[in-house]
């Protein structure tokens, strides 16, 4: 398991690496492969033992937030190759402090000491279900990195990953201890105009939060919701 860092950002300057273009390689993927063995992000997590460059995400979130503590238990989605929940496995500790750290994602993923990994498709009947049980109990903070494929066409992504981001909240609100948090990654665009009202009215604080470690040419940022009081919807099941 990689070590706990001490800061959140890559040190050092890295010589710049140039890539040619071989036959059977496009020049998109050309400039991708470029731009991913320059990115110091990724020279770092391999210096960490890090799964993924991912993990610096998480990790200036909590930076940020607050959102891991030892004893907790933490339902990662969306969660392959494991670098996020590699952070979580650090922050908590689950081998001493009896918490829970479960991993989920529709890829399949190498296991990781304590925590608990499920490959499954979070919205196939049943899959939350499978997740409740493992969890053994409330959660504290539910992860949502989960990202659709994506098409090349803007609105229809968008509204993949906000759909994605409603089905991670419904669940999450059936779990989430009082107190608990949330997050999840959007993509700028305003569809998350519901999602956002919802959260608004059942946590404390709810804000947007782009890390250092997201790229700068993309448009994910993350919702992160602390404080959680209670769902309305929750609330409202019950009265009947």
């Amino acid at each position: 398991m990689a070590q706990k860092p001490t800061n959140t950002r890559p040190g050092g300057r890295q010589k710049t690496v140039r890539v040619k273009t071989a036959n059977k390689r496009s020049q998109s993927s050309t400039r991708w492969l470029e731009r991913h063995l320059n990115d110091p992000y990724v020279a770092e997590a391999q210096k960490r033992g890090f799964r993924s460059r991912a993990a610096f995400k998480l990790l200036q979130l909590d930076e940020k937030f607050h959102l891991l503590a030892p004893g907790q238990r933490v339902v990662d989605l969306g969660a392959a190759p494991g670098g996020w929940t590699q952070v979580a496995v650090e922050r908590v500790r689950p081998e001493e402090t009896g918490g829970q750290v479960v991993g989920l994602d529709i890829l399949p993923m190498d296991p990781l000491p304590h925590a608990t990994t499920m490959q499954a498709d979070f919205l196939e009947e049943g899959a939350d279900e499978r997740l409740k049980a493992v969890l053994g109990g409330p959660a504290n903070l539910v992860l949502s990195d989960m990202a659709a494929n994506t098409t090349g066409h803007q609105q229809t992504d968008h509204l993949r990953i906000m759909a994605l981001a409603e089905a991670a909240y419904a669940f999450a609100e059936e779990v989430l201890a009082p107190g608990g948090a949330f997050v999840c990654k959007v993509f700028q665009g305003g569809a998350e105009r519901d999602l956002l009202a919802k959260l608004k009215q059942d946590f404390a604080t709810v804000r947007h939060a782009k890390p250092a470690a997201s790229r700068a040419d993309s448009s994910e940022t993350y919702l992160v919701a602390t404080g959680f009081r209670g769902s309305t919807r929750r609330d409202d099941d019950e009265e009947r």
